[in-house]
């Protein structure tokens, strides 16, 4: 009975950056668990959407580019799920950029896109998912893509950092308020993964040997090793679990 809880069967979710990476590789985990999910990138999703197809599962694909995604934007594509799929029950906020530069030097333009992109779209985005939730009276499930900088302050990411950090605190702020309406809003904190956005810092010789020597786990996180944190934090068996941001990180913070 008890893994029946994990089950998502019945349930519609939405994962945004999910083209590739760690949002398609958490797309298809909710599918394997049952639900239905929609997936929205600012690139073509097809291939994510084949793969949750083949599952069984159906999809929808949603282009936005979540650099300027308003709070009327992100109501248009709560809408556009509840329409295309029937319903809303999980959102993903997985989205995000890295720009690297020093502080000193560091570009308002990527600043702003990343302030934008990695928290502004994710709180509009839970504003927007939270009120659908209210609205059906099932309650529902928010999971927040947070990083080890919501701990820790890293080099060359001043605004990635900011953005993490704040990440951690909206999914403390909000699931203080809409606990109480049965909405769930919790975080992973995924540590160095081998996606395309740690490509530079793993492709370099000074930094990239020295810190995968600091993972106790030995290698590099992959995008299946979030997917059971995900699934688990939107199905039934994490009911009374509301604020946590989890880390995923091979055991990174831990030494």
């Amino acid at each position: 009975m008890i893994l029946d809880a994990f089950r998502l069967d019945g349930r519609v979710a939405l994962v945004t950056g999910a083209a590739r990476g760690l949002g398609q590789g958490i797309a298809l985990g909710l599918a394997e668990a049952g639900a239905d999910v929609a997936v929205l990138d600012r690139i073509a999703t097809d291939e994510t959407e084949t793969a949750i197809t083949a599952l069984g599962r159906r999809t929808i694909g949603l282009t936005a580019d979540l650099a300027g995604l308003t709070q009327d934007g992100a109501t248009s594509v709560i809408a556009r799920v509840t329409t295309g799929l029937g319903r809303v029950d999980i959102l993903v906020n997985n989205a995000g950029i890295l720009h690297r530069d020093p502080a000193i030097d560091y570009p308002a333009s990527a600043w702003d896109a990343t302030l934008a992109i990695n928290l502004t779209a994710a709180f509009y985005l839970s504003q927007a998912a939270a009120k659908a939730f209210l609205a059906a009276g099932n309650g529902g499930k928010i999971v927040n893509m947070a990083s080890m900088l919501s701990f820790q302050g890293g080099a060359l990411v001043p605004a990635y950092t900011a953005a993490k950090s704040g990440i951690a605190g909206i999914t403390h702020a909000l699931a203080n308020e809409w606990a109480t309406h049965g909405i769930n809003v919790n975080a992973i904190a995924p540590g160095y993964m081998a996606t395309e956005i740690t490509a530079a810092l793993r492709a370099d010789p000074s930094r990239g040997p020295s810190m995968l020597g600091r993972i106790p786990a030995g290698r590099w996180g992959d995008p299946e090793d979030l997917q059971g944190a995900v699934v688990f934090l939107s199905s039934d068996a994490a009911a009374y679990i509301h604020g946590v941001v989890l880390p995923i990180d091979g055991g990174w913070l831990s030494w």
